[in-house]
């Protein structure tokens, strides 16, 4: 145990404490998993919270008013983390939708087929998502949320090897000290850690960015009370060299949320007219017909700040103890990719595995930075390597293997609508249940060459003066 002056409390603190900065997913995930190794976890977040009875909308968080999407290995995750959320979703109104029934999706070659499988998942709002945790941990007597409480620096120990707490102000209250065993920073893209770095001495990681210069609005409605449909969902995806796509996605309520984006900086209008013109310029006219005479419940929604951005704290030769960085202050994803929650999710595991594999705190930091990395790796080229398809994408190059790759994926995209054993490990690849290494499965690299070779003697054919059919992708034409 470590016996160390709080100066928020000005007594003897005889227990094992952790402080968490940031209150979003990623934080209190973290914070969850820290109640099974620290006597207490602190969790300090910059927005005021009112409430834990009702979801609200925070500014920390300014993309949470657009379409968010658990994956089915967060789910799993999260139900690990706090048994019978899934349940709770469901009360609260969050359909159960699964994917391959209830979502058409608009794909490279075409609409896949639609048939039921076991990838289901609840849909609801970031907000209620948000909400639902929050009631988890303030029902756990080992966790202190504090709300409206903004870090200002680290503290270290004398030769800066080791944090030892936080420097915090709340409201207009005078500046005071929370001193902590673990520092764990999950504050977002806007992290102040490389800058924490640089004044205690230390060099601030270096950063790689790959950004496809995607924005997205989006805007909420209630579904008609007359709707007749035989779906939830409907994703309609970008096809290059087309940038626009979108997706319409039931949440709690009975609400639509309606996001579409446009790549390479052809992005989505916000007024009304331009809003629905949007919409139907879409590949299919499918969700333009389901919203033009639905009722709006909100304004519509812009946001740009999509680039996938990585800090390469693995790297780093020196590093402080008692300090880790996750979730979106590590990676951030192009969000279009629905990657980020599900990422949080695997990086407050990855902590877990790495404080139950030894017995004391040292080394710790760099050792699941490290981890964390091999983690994020996976995600990270699957976002990347799509946003490389456009050529407007900046940040750097696909290697001569990823472009290999990214042909290959072109193929077993197009088999996506044609299979439903392809669409099906698509969606478990896409939910990370399943390495993208199973594309390569022999039963798919078959499909994948038969295809290939079809669509060179389509090429000759066409040499000869026959055409292609029309609803080949211009990709593999």
């Amino acid at each position: 145990m470590n016996y160390k002056m709080d100066s928020t409390n000005s007594s003897i603190a005889t227990e094992k404490t952790a402080v968490v900065i940031g209150g979003s997913i990623a934080g209190m995930l973290a914070a969850q998993v820290l109640t099974k190794h620290f006597d207490r976890v602190i969790i300090l977040e910059r927005d005021l919270l009112k409430t834990i009875e009702q979801a609200e909308q925070r500014p920390g968080v300014p993309q949470s008013l657009h379409v968010h999407g658990l994956l089915m290995r967060g789910q799993q995750i999260l139900e690990q983390l706090f048994p019978g959320i899934v349940a709770e979703l469901a009360d609260s109104g969050a359909p159960l939708i699964n994917w391959t029934a209830d979502c058409p999706w608009l794909g490279f070659g075409g609409w896949s087929p639609r048939f039921r499988s076991h990838l289901t998942t609840p849909t609801f709002s970031r907000n209620l998502l948000e909400l639902t945790i929050r009631k988890h941990l303030a029902a756990n007597d080992r966790v202190e949320f504090r709300s409206a409480t903004q870090v200002t620096s680290l503290l270290s120990n004398v030769n800066k090897t080791a944090v030892t707490g936080v420097q915090i102000r709340t409201g207009n209250e005078p500046e005071t000290e929370i001193f902590a065993d673990l520092v764990v920073d999950a504050t977002g893209r806007n992290s102040r850690t490389p800058h924490w770095l640089q004044g205690m001495g230390y060099e601030p990681p270096q950063e790689t960015i790959v950004n496809s210069f995607l924005g997205y609005a989006s805007r909420w409605y209630q579904l008609p009370a007359d709707l007749q449909i035989d779906w939830h969902s409907v994703f309609i995806t970008a096809q290059p060299p087309g940038t626009r796509g979108g997706v319409l996605y039931q949440i709690e309520g009975k609400r639509w949320i309606l996001t579409m984006v446009g790549i390479g900086r052809d992005y989505p209008p916000t007024d009304e007219a331009g809003f629905l013109e949007f919409a139907r310029s879409l590949r299919s006219p499918m969700i333009y017909e389901a919203i033009k005479n639905a009722e709006p419940i909100s304004p519509i929604y812009a946001y740009k700040r999509t680039e996938n951005s990585l800090r390469h704290y693995e790297k780093l030769s020196r590093f402080p103890e008692n300090l880790v960085v996750l979730g979106d202050a590590v990676c951030s994803f192009n969000p279009v990719y629905g990657q980020g929650m599900t990422t949080a999710a695997l990086g407050a595991v990855t902590l877990d595995e790495c404080l139950s594999q030894q017995g004391n705190l040292i080394g710790l930091s760099r050792r699941f930075q490290k981890q964390l990395n091999q983690v994020i790796s996976v995600p990270w080229m699957m976002a990347t390597g799509e946003d490389f398809r456009w050529s407007t994408t900046e940040g750097g190059q696909p290697s001569f293997i990823n472009k290999m790759m990214q042909r290959y994926l072109e193929q077993v995209l197009v088999l996506q609508s044609k299979s439903a054993e392809v669409h099906q490990l698509f969606l478990e690849v896409v939910n990370m249940i399943k390495p993208p290494s199973a594309f390569f499965h022999p039963r798919i690299l078959i499909q994948v060459l038969r295809q290939v070779f079809a669509f060179q003697i389509q090429g000759e054919n066409l040499n000869q003066g026959e055409s292609l059919p029309k609803s080949l992708p211009a990709v593999v034409k």
